[in-house]
């Protein structure tokens, strides 16, 4: 899921309801995290400081912090999507001011959002979803496509 992928992801979201405007912050920030799902879902509001050069966040847990000390991944805006004004409009429209930052929306109709964080199985959804909307494969996608493709773009671009 390479950056292109995920613009067009994220450009095929259509309407500000609360599931496309989570939706949205969910497939930019996780790319721009090159999250783990479990680093995405286990983020809360607590974990984000906004900047005047970006967004600070910090994973307390992640597989690579043998120690358990946590690490910050600094998020930069972005110049076609920005992952910041994403999860801004989200947390805003879904009026979460503390706890889990990714939540469940129980009722597609009434848009009621769930006090508890994502299950790690919805991220997984969320992406095929999206990628089946663009026409592609949806059985060659996951959650791990957000790290994955992060990757794979950096180093197309010689990082």
């Amino acid at each position: 899921m390479t950056n292109d992928v995920v613009l067009a992801a994220v450009g095929s979201i259509k309407g500000d309801s609360l599931r496309a405007k989570r939706d949205r912050a969910l497939l930019l920030l996780g790319f721009a995290m090159a999250a783990r799902c479990s680093e995405l879902t286990g983020l809360g509001v607590e974990d984000l400081q906004l900047g005047e050069r970006g967004l600070c966040v910090t994973v307390k847990k992640s597989n690579t912090d043998q120690e358990g000390r946590g690490v910050k991944i600094a998020v930069v805006p972005g110049a076609t999507a920005c992952p910041i004004v994403a999860v801004t409009e989200w947390m805003a429209a879904a009026n979460i001011i503390s706890g889990p930052l990714f939540r469940r929306i129980r009722n597609p109709r009434n848009q009621r959002v769930m006090p508890d964080r994502l299950h790690h199985q919805a991220v997984s959804l969320v992406v095929k979803q999206h990628i089946r909307e663009l026409g592609l494969e949806a059985d060659d996608f996951s959650a791990h496509s957000l790290r994955a493709g992060f990757l794979t773009s950096a180093a197309n671009r010689g990082a």
